[in-house]
């Protein structure tokens, strides 16, 4: 096997697996760039999955090449609306944040089977007609060595999560909007001091989150999955937590991190055709993301530090 047909085998295969972490991540740097600890991220991708997957059922013969565009946008929406009960417990009510981002994944994987038992009549989905397809982009695709290996049968989506990442970094860090979400999980009493509405940014921050949340859980059930049940989003929402923490909630380092997941995550699938994993057991290869996101944790966590507010509920007047 020659190196662009290896790299060809790996590359396409991670970005994919990666960008529905990297979308999700990205909602998490926002909620805790703002001092909102969001533990909820998993239900907040279930969510974004159940709405993108039963849209894409009821409308794909309306829609048709359309449908996955719109289900993941509709997905946003929904799971933008859903992270307000995390943002009016967390901040409103100052309840604890990791009991409230708890309280969220149960509910969305809950209400997820439930409604899907209602309306299917079992414990899955139908399978989408209209999911994302792999391309190859035009014009670029035809680049020698780097054409095959990052522009052929890849995914759109891939691409927009990269885009979205740098878009996410120049929010964050070169507007005044940027500035005042980093200040509000800093120090938010000085944050009010100066005028800046605490209360405010943080809700905004939240369902931003679950917009992203929304978007990660869609795109990797129309992408991945293909349809939904219990076992559609089983971990992505922590993996793309650890991205945010390995990530320095940084958008991104977030990215990167991500990536390095997303390529965990592919292990499994490209084995078979890599010729020093074709002989790795089957099951190493599957718990490989998980072993990897502790791993890099465990020898990262101490030299992260967090917003200094985050996960402290803010009281006007208070000390």
């Amino acid at each position: 096997m020659g190196l662009v047909d290896l790299l060809q085998s790996i590359i396409p295969p991670a970005l994919f697996f990666s960008a529905p972490l990297i979308f999700t991540a990205l909602g998490g740097v926002f909620s805790e760039r703002s001092g909102v600890v969001n533990i909820g991220l998993e239900g907040l991708m279930i969510m974004g999955a159940f709405v993108g997957i039963v849209f894409n059922l009821a409308f794909a013969d309306v829609l048709g090449a359309w449908t996955p565009w719109i289900s993941i946008l509709v997905a946003m929406v929904v799971s933008a609306i859903f992270a307000m009960i995390h943002a009016v417990a967390s901040v409103s009510f100052r309840a604890d944040q990791v009991v409230s981002g708890v309280a969220i994944n149960f509910l969305a994987l809950g209400l997820g089977v439930f409604l899907t038992k209602q309306w299917y009549g079992k414990g899955q989905t139908d399978m989408v007609s209209e999911p994302f397809y792999t391309t190859n982009i035009l014009g670029l695709s035809d680049i020698p060595f780097i054409g095959p290996i990052f522009f052929q049968g890849i995914y759109v989506t891939s691409y927009v999560a990269i885009i979205l990442a740098f878009i996410a970094w120049y929010v964050l860090y070169k507007t005044p909007f940027g500035l005042q979400l980093r200040a509000v999980g800093e120090h938010p009493m000085a944050a009010d001091t100066n005028g800046i509405n605490v209360y405010k940014m943080r809700y905004i921050a939240v369902i931003l989150s679950g917009a992203f949340g929304g978007l990660g859980g869609s795109v990797f059930a129309l992408t991945i999955a293909l349809n939904f049940s219990h076992a559609t989003i089983v971990g992505q929402g922590f993996m793309s937590l650890a991205a945010v923490i390995f990530g320095k909630w940084h958008p991104l380092g977030a990215m990167g991190a991500a990536l390095f997941f997303g390529f965990a995550q592919s292990l499994s699938v490209i084995s078979s055709g890599v010729p020093f994993l074709e002989d790795v057991p089957q099951v190493l290869l599957l718990i490989a993301p998980y072993v990897l996101t502790i791993l890099a944790l465990a020898g990262f966590i101490g030299r992260a530090e967090a917003p200094k507010a985050n996960g402290v509920p803010y009281i006007k007047g208070g000390r």
